[in-house]
């Protein structure tokens, strides 16, 4: 019997895809648009931002990204101001580590912008956890 018979002809296409290797187009702010940083995730889609124009405000994640884009607290996101509510927008786009390098660099973002690569919770330093036994 073969392994990964399962599933049709585009599971099988599906598997080889180098869909993160590639480089994708740098999205900049336009009008009623702020660059931002999560500070707080409040769940239901729903997080705590602060703008780079000074205020803090609650976003929200918009459909087409929720279960495909998964925004975690410290990235750099793009929001859209809502004309009705200064202190509620929301998440248009996320930025990678990179892309706020990238934008810090061109003179988008602040220079007291932190930009934070985001370690996945497992992947703590294994030093820390470690015992030495020569020491006890």
């Amino acid at each position: 019997m073969g392994t990964g018979n399962k599933g049709g002809k585009t599971r099988k296409r599906g598997k080889n895809s180098t869909e993160g290797a590639f480089k994708r187009e740098l999205v900049l702010k336009e009008e009623g648009q702020e660059y931002g940083v999560v500070t707080k995730m409040l769940g239901n889609g729903r997080l705590e931002a602060f703008c780079y124009d000074g205020k803090t405000r609650q976003a929200h994640i918009r459909g087409n990204m929720r279960k495909k884009v998964w925004v975690n607290q410290s990235d750099t996101i793009l929001i859209s101001l809502r004309d009705y509510q200064d202190d509620k927008a929301d998440v248009i786009h996320k930025y990678n580590p990179d892309e706020a390098r990238q934008l810090k660099k061109m003179g988008e973002l602040p220079d007291s912008a932190q930009i934070t690569e985001n370690t996945e919770e497992g992947e703590e330093e294994e030093d820390d956890l470690a015992i030495v036994f020569e020491d006890i």
